[in-house]
């Protein structure tokens, strides 16, 4: 059987990767995870060492990608890998924090980005995963806020010409308020979850863009807002 294409979806195991592994495994696509930890449901998995650098994780990325692709190209990089930790400049952990969220957010997105250099076909798409909180100031977590902006950055760098990526590539960031995950509904369990956005909006929605449908203007920032369990997009 022919498969509908093919993605990676970095940050596979999360909640909003396993969603969208899921997803697009439903509709027929060949989808490979990388992730930490092993996603069962995708095709092919790539595990990679918190403890590695930058460096030595490109190395192993690329060539286990290129490995699994079997000289195939990509359809889409999807990258929703990232996590969450607060702290102003006075608080004890303020530069910690700042290392863990420049990990999380800023080297998965680079790495993806570097992928997508080498394996995107013509036409393709790159996804990364900035924050609506980022547009502005954001005292309360000065990490998270600056590694969110520099994703914001680095969409806009991939979409300008000469960025590295193949002719056509579609290059996109969404911007989410808050999204509808377990750890969130455990952790703010009063919280009014119809503003939330469901992962399956999301999923669908990386789903349309990689089929050539709705596609933003390259270069986006897609905020994702929702109220009443509506979900509109805001781009900027």
């Amino acid at each position: 059987m022919s498969r509908a294409g093919r993605i990676f979806v970095y940050g596979g195991r999360g909640a909003l990767g396993s969603t969208c592994v899921s997803h697009f495994k439903k509709q027929n696509w060949w989808v490979g995870s990388i992730d930490l930890k092993e996603n069962e449901e995708a095709d092919v998995n790539i595990i990679l060492d918190p403890n590695h650098g930058w460096l030595e994780q490109e190395s192993k990325l690329i060539s286990q990608v290129g490995a699994a692709l079997e000289n195939n190209k990509l359809d889409a990089v999807i990258c929703v890998a990232g996590g969450w930790a607060g702290g102003n400049a006075a608080s004890k952990e303020f530069v910690k924090n700042t290392d863990l969220m420049w990990k999380q957010s800023v080297w998965s997105s680079v790495l993806a980005a570097a992928m997508a250099a080498n394996f995107l076909k013509e036409g393709g798409v790159i996804t990364l995963t900035g924050a609506h909180a980022a547009l502005n100031g954001t005292p309360g977590m000065i990490g998270y806020g600056l590694a969110k902006g520099a994703v914001h950055q680095l969409t806009k760098s991939l979409a300008a010409p000469e960025s590295g990526l193949p002719k056509g590539s579609l290059a996109v960031s969404i911007l989410p308020i808050t999204l509808d995950t377990p750890m969130n509904r455990k952790w703010m369990p009063k919280a009014d979850t119809s503003t939330w956005t469901p992962l399956e909006f999301v999923a669908d929605l990386f789903l349309q863009w990689t089929q050539g449908q709705n596609r933003p203007a390259n270069g986006s920032l897609v905020g994702l807002k929702t109220e009443n369990n509506v979900t509109k997009l805001e781009i900027s």
